[in-house]
């Protein structure tokens, strides 16, 4: 057991450096000045060179081995940080710490550059910095699938959702990509029927938005000795379990922008809160899989958010916070807003039914570029063509368009499926939670979160990397991914 001691402390120390590291980039997106970037690519680029020089240190890979031969020595959640050690180590030593650090320079400083060529509409300046990235990523992926034996786009992928196969992906999108356009012409058919939806009007001060944000996640159990919301380009939860630090944008003229990216980065923040305080800065105390946050975070986002219960509780409070009163603030009518379906170009103000096909197309792409099929230069057009086909949108420009996303531009290829995946785990989940205790659904019309959150936690934060994404799903639904669930909630929801 000494080894596996031995381990648990290097990890630790190594945690440290990655909740640095996670602050880092939420200080970058959020407050650091313009001309901090090249002392934020140096600082960032060291503390994952030595990182990744402390993880793939031959006493790792020693104290692994022979950690590995007292096996029977450990409990099961030993044995399970054990193994998830070596999924960490596998993938760090697949990489020369000399393609990490270039990586890590050409990420941070690509996405700096896409943030002012996507306000000017400028493609063609992001291309250079963008192919960089792309042309390591593709050095990364082949060295990581030589090592894990695979392609080098699930050796991607595999970061994000270990042991997934793009067939696995392949089946369920492409199922997806058959049975969405025509459920969409469908459901337009039928809103088409339906009393037309009085208009929110605004304006809608930033500072309001904040305060009903907070108002939210205070009731749904985010715990602000422990966090804190801010703005940036683009919404999204960092940091660590005792520090997470969510953030959103805000839209004077559409509350509804910024409200869903709070609710949405509150469902990640609640999983790291409640992740078990006894595994804290070890990898099994970590979530096994982005699919499985990505649950979380949809889970509270679209599951609950936009449901005619939680509408209910929220209306009057909405109402009251912006001073609003009439028929249009009333529960009928905002829910008539909340699940309205609009084909639209940006992927985070999608619906429910488009956004996945949002996810089918970056998808495709990122495949076709870390397969060296498709160059940065030659996005536009395959966008493009690929937005007509799905949701039949012609793309003005490529700020709306190809360049609306930054999870290309740092190199997190791979990530854009976990998006679709976890509204599927959302999904089944939710659906078993409130199948096997309605008393969930009457607490959230009451705005009586813990039924809710306290199931969620029991039965998938608190397990934490305790099994594997998959098992866990099996473990807490009786059984696997069944897509069938998704299409049946999304017809109950859309067509009743």
């Amino acid at each position: 057991m000494q080894a596996y001691l031995a381990l648990e402390e290097r990890f630790r120390k190594l945690s440290g450096i990655e909740g640095a590291l996670a602050v880092l980039h939420w200080d970058f997106a959020t407050m650091m000045p313009p001309g901090g970037l090249d002392a934020r690519a140096g600082q960032i680029a060291a503390l994952q060179s030595l990182h990744h020089e402390r993880l793939t240190a031959p006493e790792t890979s020693a104290l692994l081995e022979n950690a590995g031969q007292h096996r029977k020595d450990m409990d099961i959640w030993q044995q399970a940080n054990l193994r998830m050690m070596r999924h960490k180590w596998k993938h760090a030593v697949a990489v020369e710490n000399d393609l990490l650090t270039e990586f890590s320079l050409a990420g941070t400083n690509c996405e700096m550059v896409w943030r002012r060529a996507r306000a000017d509409n400028d493609f063609a300046s992001l291309i250079p910095h963008q192919q960089r990235v792309v042309d390591l990523a593709r050095q990364v992926a082949a060295a990581k699938a030589e090592a894990f034996g695979c392609s080098p786009y699930e050796a991607l992928l595999d970061k994000y959702d270990p042991g997934r196969t793009t067939r696995e992906i392949d089946t369920m999108f492409d199922n997806l990509a058959q049975f969405l356009p025509t459920f969409l012409k469908n459901v337009l058919e039928h809103q088409r029927g339906e009393q037309d939806s009085e208009p929110l009007e605004g304006p809608f001060p930033a500072d309001k938005q904040e305060k009903l944000g907070r108002k939210f996640m205070t009731a749904l159990g985010f715990d602000f000795t422990h966090g804190r919301l801010d703005t940036s380009a683009h919404p999204f939860c960092g940091g660590v379990s005792d520090d997470i630090r969510l953030t959103t944008r805000y839209d004077t003229s559409d509350f509804a922008t910024g409200l869903m990216g709070i609710l949405h980065e509150t469902g990640h923040a609640l999983y790291e809160q409640h992740l078990p305080e006894a595994w804290r800065r070890q990898p099994v105390g970590e979530v096994p899989s982005m699919t499985l946050h990505e649950s979380q975070s949809l889970l509270i986002e679209m599951q609950v958010s936009r449901g005619r219960d939680f509408i209910a509780y929220a209306a009057p409070i909405i109402a009251e916070m912006f001073g609003r009163r009439g028929s249009a603030w009333e529960a009928a009518n905002l829910r008539r807003h909340a699940i309205r379906v609009r084909p639209g170009l940006i992927r985070v103000d999608a619906d429910e039914i488009t956004y996945p096909l949002h996810i089918v197309l970056r998808y495709r792409i990122e495949q076709a570029l870390i397969a060296g099929k498709m160059q940065v230069r030659d996005i536009p057009e395959a966008w493009n063509a690929a937005m007509k086909d799905l949701l039949d949108i012609d793309v003005p420009s490529d700020r709306d368009g190809c360049m609306q996303d930054i999870h290309w531009t740092d190199g997190s290829f791979g990530y854009f499926p976990t998006y679709t995946l976890g509204a599927l785990y959302a999904a089944q989940f939710f659906h078993t939670a409130k199948t096997r205790h309605p008393e969930i659904i009457y607490g959230i019309r009451k705005g009586d979160f813990f039924p809710l959150t306290g199931w969620l936690k029991e039965n998938i934060h608190s397990k934490a990397s305790l099994l594997s994404p998959n098992d866990l799903l099996i473990q807490v639904t009786g059984e696997g991914l069944n897509i069938e669930i998704y299409k049946s909630y999304l017809k109950n929801r859309y067509l009743s």
